[in-house]
């Protein structure tokens, strides 16, 4: 049985990413360990709420630098919602800039519209040859509730982009870094498809 953590670094749906995976057949636990982190089949990296913040309890943990590994070994890594966005370079909120992990290019911020936070169900347009994405029907739509987003640009993979003012990344497989700004855990049954295939990857 594939082992997953979900990463306690004190920010995110951290029970309910546990139960989601769960019920993809693997093995789930809720942990600050770093050791668990490095040993585990797959990592999950939660976060909700503000990017400075998600970032500040990543740093305290000393979490960036595992994670960093994971990676750079080709280990599978899944980031959601403020877990996909600490990937980046840096994130600006209020005009502060706070700088994030870089394993991904590209910068986090305010989304363009008139609407904010961008809360509920939208459509994500998947690029060709997604595993992420494959059994997937056009026109899927995803749970968000976000205010600021990744966007695209040069070396970041496969992206996936959703639409709410402008355009804006919603997933990105990057070799065994994967991530996704919509919460799969919260998706109902497109969700738990793209968690099956996640682990998939390494069960």
């Amino acid at each position: 049985m594939a082992r997953v953590v979900v990463l306690d670094h004190g920010s995110g749906n951290l029970r309910s990413a546990q139960r989601a995976v769960a019920r993809t057949g693997a093995e789930a636990v809720v942990t600050p360990d770093l050791d668990a982190a490095a040993d585990a089949d797959g990592l999950v990296v939660p976060g909700v709420g503000a990017f400075a913040a998600c970032m500040a309890g990543i740093d305290a943990l000393g979490a960036g630098p595992v994670i960093a590994a994971r990676v750079a070994q080709g280990r599978p890594v899944l980031g959601i919602c403020v877990g996909m966005q600490v990937l980046f370079e840096y994130g600006e909120e209020h005009g502060v800039v706070t700088k994030g992990l870089g394993l991904l290019p590209g910068a986090v911020t305010r989304l363009a519209a008139q609407r904010v936070p961008h809360m509920g169900w939208n459509t994500v347009t998947a690029p060709e040859g997604s595993r992420l994405f494959a059994g997937v029907e056009p026109g899927t739509r995803f749970y968000f509730v976000h205010s600021y987003a990744p966007s695209q640009a040069q070396g970041q993979g496969l992206v996936a982009t959703t639409v709410h003012g402008g355009e804006f990344v919603a997933a990105i497989e990057q070799g065994p870094l994967w991530a996704t700004q919509f919460h799969p855990e919260k998706s109902g049954d497109a969700g738990a498809i793209l968690l099956r295939n996640w682990v998939r990857e390494f069960a």
